[in-house]
C-alpha cells in the first residue's frame, strides 16, 4: 500500500517562497505517475503538476508555470515542490497523489490517482 505524506505548509507573504515534501513509502518497484494537486476554499481541487518517473519530465498547468518546480529525491523516496512568486491565489490544501505508472502521465485528471496525501494548507496573504 502506497502512502503519502505532505509536509512544508505554512503562511507566506505574496512574492515569497515555500518547498513542499511529498514523501512515499510502499511504492515498490516500478514507475508511477505522481501530482501534485491543490484546492482552494469553495473550489474544486485542480491539477498543479504532474510527474512522470519514466519519462523524468513535469507538465504543469498554465497558473503556475514558470513560478512552480517538481523534483525528486530518489534516495529518499521524496518528490518536492518549490514555488516562488507566490500569489494570493495561490492559497489552497496542496494534495501529493500516486499512481501506477500509465501513459500519457499528464493527461491523467483528478480521478485517475489511486493513492493520496492527507494534504498541506498554503496560506499567501500580506
Amino acid at each position: 500500500q502506497v502512502q503519502l505524506v505532505e509536509s512544508g505548509g505554512g503562511s507566506v507573504q505574496p512574492g515569497g517562497s515555500l518547498r513542499l515534501s511529498c514523501a512515499t513509502s510502499g511504492s515498490g518497484r516500478g514507475h508511477y505517475c505522481m501530482a501534485w494537486f491543490r484546492q482552494a476554499p469553495g473550489k474544486e481541487r485542480e491539477g498543479v503538476a504532474i510527474f512522470d518517473t519514466a519519462a523524468n519530465s513535469t507538465f504543469y498547468a498554465d497558473a503556475v508555470k514558470g513560478r512552480f518546480t517538481v523534483s525528486q529525491e530518489s534516495a529518499e523516496n521524496t518528490m518536492y515542490l518549490q514555488m516562488s512568486s507566490l500569489k494570493h491565489e495561490d492559497t489552497a490544501t496542496y494534495y501529493c497523489a500516486a499512481v501506477r505508472w500509465r501513459w500519457p502521465c499528464f493527461r491523467l485528471g483528478n480521478g485517475d490517482f489511486d493513492y493520496w496525501g492527507l494534504g498541506t494548507e498554503i496560506t499567501v496573504s500580506s
